[in-house]
């Protein structure tokens, strides 16, 4: 069973639906108690970074304990600048901590929000990346982003660049909406899948 975090944001059914066609058993928890046996969890979200206020601390130590536990965890776009320390669009509201760094507005000579297709560049060989092309594209839709740290497995340049998709261990993060990005999006999702199931 994979958990899906119902925080009250982001586009569940999308997601739900992207994660049966990886072949997943996504089910929406929303206490505590429903990460107990998951193989893993995902924290989606669009939208304010404080819409993030919404995961209590219950819920946010069960997905800290279940992390250290060894269980796979994905964020993503809002869920993954989570992860971070924090954000400039919050200033008073911490992330969960799991990577250095503050999340903050895209710059440059750029339209913000950023919406649409953009490249991934990587920058360090990760299962997540297998079976995809060089400069594969995914969707994004976003105006806060998190900075290159030294967990960036994928770079992507928006008036300046930024990281793509982050990960540690168990523990990663995609700014763009994998479930809206085709096929490349849906590999992403099954190599993340099947990471899930070797953890088990």
């Amino acid at each position: 069973m994979i958990a899906i975090v119902d925080y009250g944001t982001g586009n569940l059914a999308s997601v739900i639906k992207a994660f049966r066609a990886a072949g997943a058993d996504p089910r929406l928890v929303r206490d505590p108690g429903g990460l107990s046996g998951a193989e893993g969890i995902v924290i989606p979200g669009v939208g304010h970074f404080d819409a993030t206020r919404a995961i209590d601390d219950g819920r946010r130590a069960a997905i800290r304990a279940a992390a250290a536990r060894g269980v796979p965890l994905l964020g993503i776009c809002l869920g993954m600048q989570w992860l971070f320390s924090g954000s400039d669009e919050s200033p008073d509201l911490a992330g969960l901590g799991v990577f250095d760094g503050r999340v903050s507005r895209l710059t440059g000579d750029v339209k913000v929000p950023h919406v649409g297709w953009n490249t991934l560049r990587a920058t360090t060989a990760s299962p997540l990346l297998e079976g995809l092309d060089d400069n594969a594209a995914m969707y994004f839709t976003h105006s806060f982003a998190a900075p290159i740290v030294p967990e960036t497995v994928a770079v992507t340049e928006h008036g300046v660049p930024f990281t793509s998709i982050v990960e540690r261990g168990n523990i990663a993060g995609m700014q763009f909406h994998p479930e809206k990005s085709g096929t490349a999006g849906l590999r992403l999702i099954r190599n993340w899948v099947t990471a899930c199931s070797a953890s088990v």
